[in-house]
Protein backbone atom coordinates (compact mmCIF):
# COMPACT_ATOMS: atom_id res chain seq x y z
CA UNK A 1 0.00 0.00 0.00
CA UNK A 2 2.63 2.65 0.94
CA UNK A 3 4.42 1.82 -2.40
CA UNK A 4 1.30 3.33 -4.33
CA UNK A 5 0.65 5.53 -1.88
CA UNK A 6 1.75 8.70 -4.59
CA UNK A 7 -0.40 10.02 -6.76
CA UNK A 8 1.92 10.17 -9.66
CA UNK A 9 2.69 6.20 -8.87
CA UNK A 10 -1.02 5.33 -9.35
CA UNK A 11 -1.21 7.01 -12.53
CA UNK A 12 1.43 5.19 -13.88
CA UNK A 13 -0.34 2.12 -12.85
CA UNK A 14 -3.55 3.39 -14.50
CA UNK A 15 -1.46 3.93 -17.69
CA UNK A 16 -0.17 0.60 -17.47
CA UNK A 17 -3.28 -1.54 -17.27
CA UNK A 18 -3.84 -3.61 -20.08
CA UNK A 19 -0.88 -2.35 -21.73
CA UNK A 20 2.55 -2.35 -22.16
CA UNK A 21 4.99 0.68 -21.93
CA UNK A 22 8.10 2.11 -22.26
CA UNK A 23 9.33 5.02 -19.78
CA UNK A 24 9.15 7.46 -22.54
CA UNK A 25 5.64 6.36 -23.60
CA UNK A 26 4.03 6.92 -19.70
CA UNK A 27 6.47 10.22 -19.88
CA UNK A 28 4.20 11.22 -22.69
CA UNK A 29 1.17 10.55 -21.09
CA UNK A 30 1.62 12.14 -18.07
CA UNK A 31 2.51 15.53 -19.11
CA UNK A 32 2.83 17.52 -16.47
CA UNK A 33 4.92 15.35 -14.47
CA UNK A 34 8.84 15.87 -15.48
CA UNK A 35 10.65 12.62 -17.08
CA UNK A 36 12.77 12.22 -14.23
CA UNK A 37 10.09 11.87 -11.64
CA UNK A 38 8.22 9.70 -14.26
CA UNK A 39 11.69 7.40 -14.42
CA UNK A 40 12.29 7.84 -10.70
CA UNK A 41 9.00 6.22 -10.13
CA UNK A 42 8.95 3.29 -12.25
CA UNK A 43 12.28 2.18 -10.59
CA UNK A 44 9.96 2.36 -7.58
CA UNK A 45 7.58 0.43 -8.80
CA UNK A 46 9.31 -2.27 -10.40
CA UNK A 47 11.58 -2.47 -7.59
CA UNK A 48 8.78 -3.05 -5.29
CA UNK A 49 7.03 -6.14 -7.46
CA UNK A 50 4.20 -3.91 -9.03
CA UNK A 51 5.69 -3.62 -12.49
CA UNK A 52 7.86 -5.60 -14.20
CA UNK A 53 9.77 -5.87 -17.67
CA UNK A 54 8.08 -7.15 -20.81
CA UNK A 55 10.28 -6.46 -22.81
CA UNK A 56 14.36 -5.40 -23.09
CA UNK A 57 15.98 -4.17 -26.43
CA UNK A 58 18.91 -1.98 -27.59
CA UNK A 59 17.64 1.37 -29.26
CA UNK A 60 21.25 3.50 -29.57
CA UNK A 61 23.54 2.19 -27.43
CA UNK A 62 20.89 1.83 -24.82
CA UNK A 63 18.58 -0.15 -23.08
CA UNK A 64 14.76 0.41 -23.46
CA UNK A 65 12.17 -1.84 -21.26
CA UNK A 66 8.63 -2.52 -21.41
CA UNK A 67 6.91 -2.53 -18.93
CA UNK A 68 3.24 -4.06 -17.71
CA UNK A 69 1.39 -4.27 -14.85
CA UNK A 70 2.40 -7.81 -12.57
CA UNK A 71 -0.72 -10.35 -11.67
CA UNK A 72 -1.03 -9.33 -7.87
CA UNK A 73 -3.92 -9.01 -5.68
CA UNK A 74 -4.61 -7.66 -2.18
CA UNK A 75 -6.25 -9.36 0.17
CA UNK A 76 -8.74 -6.99 1.93
CA UNK A 77 -8.74 -9.14 4.85
CA UNK A 78 -6.06 -7.92 5.87
CA UNK A 79 -6.79 -4.39 5.66
CA UNK A 80 -7.46 -1.68 8.74
CA UNK A 81 -9.89 0.91 8.64
CA UNK A 82 -6.35 3.06 8.70
CA UNK A 83 -5.50 1.44 5.49
CA UNK A 84 -8.95 1.85 3.76
CA UNK A 85 -8.69 5.37 4.70
CA UNK A 86 -5.31 5.98 2.93
CA UNK A 87 -6.16 3.66 -0.21
CA UNK A 88 -9.82 5.93 -0.58
CA UNK A 89 -7.35 9.27 0.28
CA UNK A 90 -5.03 7.97 -2.79
CA UNK A 91 -7.51 7.26 -4.78
CA UNK A 92 -9.39 10.50 -4.47
CA UNK A 93 -6.01 12.09 -5.00
CA UNK A 94 -5.21 9.75 -8.43
CA UNK A 95 -8.33 9.99 -9.77
CA UNK A 96 -8.06 14.26 -9.08
CA UNK A 97 -4.87 14.27 -10.19
CA UNK A 98 -5.85 12.48 -13.55
CA UNK A 99 -8.78 14.51 -14.07
CA UNK A 100 -6.94 17.89 -13.57
CA UNK A 101 -4.35 16.37 -16.07
CA UNK A 102 -7.61 16.04 -18.87
CA UNK A 103 -8.25 19.44 -17.95
CA UNK A 104 -5.16 20.91 -18.40
CA UNK A 105 -4.96 19.24 -22.15
CA UNK A 106 -5.47 22.03 -25.59
CA UNK A 107 -8.19 19.50 -26.55
CA UNK A 108 -10.37 18.87 -23.25
CA UNK A 109 -14.12 18.52 -24.25
CA UNK A 110 -15.82 17.82 -21.32
CA UNK A 111 -19.51 17.98 -23.03
CA UNK A 112 -18.32 16.08 -26.10
CA UNK A 113 -16.15 13.48 -24.48
CA UNK A 114 -19.73 12.92 -22.17
CA UNK A 115 -17.68 13.30 -18.94
CA UNK A 116 -19.76 12.45 -16.09
CA UNK A 117 -19.58 12.03 -12.34
CA UNK A 118 -22.78 11.38 -10.06
CA UNK A 119 -23.82 10.71 -6.93
CA UNK A 120 -27.09 8.55 -6.23
CA UNK A 121 -28.37 7.59 -2.85
CA UNK A 122 -29.96 3.97 -3.28
CA UNK A 123 -31.50 1.92 -0.18
CA UNK A 124 -30.10 -1.86 -0.72
CA UNK A 125 -30.13 -5.28 1.15
CA UNK A 126 -26.85 -7.25 1.78
CA UNK A 127 -28.69 -9.29 -1.48
CA UNK A 128 -29.26 -6.61 -3.31
CA UNK A 129 -25.54 -4.71 -3.18
CA UNK A 130 -23.99 -8.28 -3.80
CA UNK A 131 -26.68 -8.46 -6.69
CA UNK A 132 -25.61 -5.19 -7.99
CA UNK A 133 -22.25 -5.53 -8.02
CA UNK A 134 -22.59 -8.72 -10.05
CA UNK A 135 -24.11 -7.06 -11.87
CA UNK A 136 -21.98 -4.03 -12.77
CA UNK A 137 -19.15 -6.73 -13.22
CA UNK A 138 -20.97 -8.06 -15.65
CA UNK A 139 -21.11 -5.08 -17.83
CA UNK A 140 -17.66 -3.58 -16.62
CA UNK A 141 -15.21 -6.45 -16.68
CA UNK A 142 -16.39 -7.25 -20.67
CA UNK A 143 -14.72 -3.90 -21.11
CA UNK A 144 -11.66 -4.21 -19.46
CA UNK A 145 -10.52 -6.97 -22.21
CA UNK A 146 -10.88 -4.34 -25.09
CA UNK A 147 -7.63 -3.71 -27.24
CA UNK A 148 -7.25 -0.12 -28.29
CA UNK A 149 -8.29 1.29 -31.84
CA UNK A 150 -8.35 3.91 -34.13
CA UNK A 151 -12.29 4.86 -32.58
CA UNK A 152 -11.56 4.16 -29.52
CA UNK A 153 -10.88 6.90 -26.36
CA UNK A 154 -8.99 5.06 -22.86
CA UNK A 155 -11.58 6.60 -20.48
CA UNK A 156 -10.61 6.25 -16.78
CA UNK A 157 -14.12 4.46 -14.53
CA UNK A 158 -14.35 4.85 -10.95
CA UNK A 159 -16.81 3.46 -9.09
CA UNK A 160 -16.81 4.20 -5.50
CA UNK A 161 -19.11 2.41 -3.35
CA UNK A 162 -20.01 2.18 0.67
CA UNK A 163 -22.88 2.77 3.34
CA UNK A 164 -23.63 6.51 3.86
CA UNK A 165 -25.56 5.78 6.93
CA UNK A 166 -25.77 3.38 9.72
CA UNK A 167 -28.79 1.07 9.16
CA UNK A 168 -29.30 1.17 12.98
CA UNK A 169 -29.77 5.04 12.68
CA UNK A 170 -32.50 4.57 10.25
CA UNK A 171 -35.87 3.79 12.31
Amino acid sequence: MELLAHPVRMRIVHALRGRELTTGRLAELLPDVSKAMVYRHVEALAAGGVIEVAEERRVRGAVERTYRLRDATIDTEDLTVDDYRRGFDLALATLLAEFTAYLDRDDADPAADLVGFRQHAIWLSRDELEALISELRKVIVPRLAQEPTADRRRYLLSPILFPAEDAAAIT
